[in-house]
């Protein structure tokens, strides 16, 4: 679960783009918030319908807690349908294309059990004006680094000086290389309701180093 951080309330972790269900199994007994799937098929981590449910299903054993995000991109209506099927569904969808405004509201619409995350690339100032518009109808926003070639999972960072002092009424998450290197200097001008690293904690694209998962989580939680 991702909330509005509070004195009270450490900032959530998600670890996405995993492919493997030992190492979802893994991951998640480190008492993270939430492991992501990616169900883009142009990406080099995609992961098959029947290795998502394997995936989420070794989440689901580990804790019932810990949301089970999948990550699609410009998907029609029905296919989230056949998503919200499956034996195992996610618990988030999050949303990492060009949907609209309208798109979000719908999908919020028929789909009332999943929440919705949606992912914004940042660039400059201008691409945050946008991001008022979905607050009603999703559950919590991404901040993700500008790529002209890939929507998600590039390593790079996020200018987040654009951040300071900006406020947002639904949860944040912050992504965008993130790895325990850089949390200090993260935590020194932002606290954002949760982070979430994935292609800085690899040894290949979806292939997660164990050794880096726990360096960042440990780092997190040492600066909460």
């Amino acid at each position: 679960m991702i909330r509005k951080s509070t004195s009270k309330t450490s900032t959530a972790i998600k670890i996405c783009g995993l492919t493997k269900a030992s190492q979802a199994k893994s991951i998640a007994q480190l008492k993270i918030n939430a492991i992501g799937v990616i169900g883009v098929k142009n990406s080099p981590r995609f992961v098959e319908e029947e290795e998502c449910i394997k995936i989420f299903n070794e989440v689901e054993k580990a804790s019932s807690i810990i949301e089970k995000v999948l990550v699609i991109a410009n998907e029609k209506l029905e296919e989230v349908k056949c998503i919200n099927n499956r034996s195992t569904p996610p618990s988030v969808i999050q949303l990492h294309g060009n949907e609209s405004v309208d798109y979000c509201r719908e999908l919020k619409n028929k789909f009332p059990t999943i929440k919705l995350w949606k992912a914004f690339r940042l660039k400059s100032i201008h691409d945050l004006e946008k991001i008022s518009q979905y607050e009603k109808n999703i559950d919590a926003i991404l901040i993700d680094a500008w790529d002209n070639k890939s929507l998600g999972g590039t390593g790079n960072r996020v200018p987040i000086d654009l951040l300071i002092n900006k406020t947002f009424k639904a949860p944040w998450i912050l992504a965008g290389g993130i790895s325990a290197e850089i949390i200090p200097e993260i935590f020194s001008k932002l606290r954002p309701d949760g982070v979430d690293a994935s292609s800085r904690l690899e040894i290949s694209p979806g292939i997660k180093d164990i050794n880096k998962v726990e360096s960042l989580v440990r780092e997190i939680r040492e600066q909460n």
